[in-house]
């Protein structure tokens, strides 16, 4: 079974595949202080009842990822693995000025929702950052738009303003606010969903036009239903994307 692994600032999504089919998922923290051989026991506490044939991972955290080289490298000699990285044949070409300083986890993004919604679409990723990738009609990397990410900037409101807290990312009963909990939680949910909507707008004009926005990442569902724009949502899509680029490496 191929595992894949998704390393973010916040947190690491694994997925195994059986064949095309994802058939087991995990969400772990991110712990960048983590070694090899500590990361090895939570992998293995997870994946002990399945055999591992393959394994395709990207990170955006440089000493995870050297970490889980030293793991693989270790505990996992003779299964083969692609890293996503500056070489790694993804089949994406990247249309920016510094193709290098482009995260792993965005061309993965790419290749995948060109493989299953065509170009040119947009990626929504709701992480440690929002995302918007942009793919052409050849499933080209075109850029997009980088933001701060829904958690953050609450724990950052919180963090700056002695009268405000941190709360649960839910809907509000309104959009005006009754007190202070409902008030953030309308300016966070209503905020980003109108956010990512004027970003896609902006974009989709560039455009002309394009054939999906996919919304992925963990806190995706926290926005979606309140979006106009956004069409699908794929909260594995990197995995898929992962699953993707190891057939095209192995």
């Amino acid at each position: 079974m191929l595992l894949t692994v998704d390393v973010g600032n916040t947190n690491t999504v694994l997925g195994l595949f059986d064949g095309e089919e994802l058939s087991h998922s995990w969400r772990i923290k991110t712990d960048s202080r983590a070694t090899g051989d500590e990361m090895v026991l939570t992998y293995r506490g997870l994946l002990e009842a399945h055999e591992v044939t393959g394994i395709s991972l990207c990170s955006t955290v440089p000493g995870v990822l050297h970490e889980l080289r030293t793991m693989v490298s270790r505990y996992y000699p003779d299964v083969p693995t692609v890293v996503v990285e500056p070489g790694t044949r993804t089949g994406v070409s990247i249309l920016t000025d510094n193709p290098k300083e482009v995260g792993a986890d965005r061309i993965v993004n790419t290749l995948a929702v060109f493989n299953r919604y065509g170009g040119p679409a947009i990626v929504v990723d709701f992480g440690t950052s929002t995302n918007l990738d942009v793919v052409s009609v050849k499933g080209d990397f075109l850029g997009g738009a980088l933001a701060p990410g829904i958690q953050i900037s609450l724990d950052a409101l919180a963090a700056r303003a002695a009268q405000l807290r941190k709360i649960e990312l839910v809907r509000p009963k309104s959009a005006i606010g009754r007190n202070t909990v409902e008030a953030l939680q309308s300016g966070a949910i209503y905020g980003f969903a109108g956010q990512v909507d004027g970003l896609v707008d902006r974009i989709t004009m560039e455009l002309g036009q394009v054939s999906a926005v996919v919304a992925t990442g963990g806190l995706a569902d926290v926005v979606i239903e309140e979006s106009r724009t956004i069409t699908h949502h794929d909260p594995y899509l990197t995995l898929f994307g992962l699953h993707d680029v190891f057939h095209l490496n192995c």
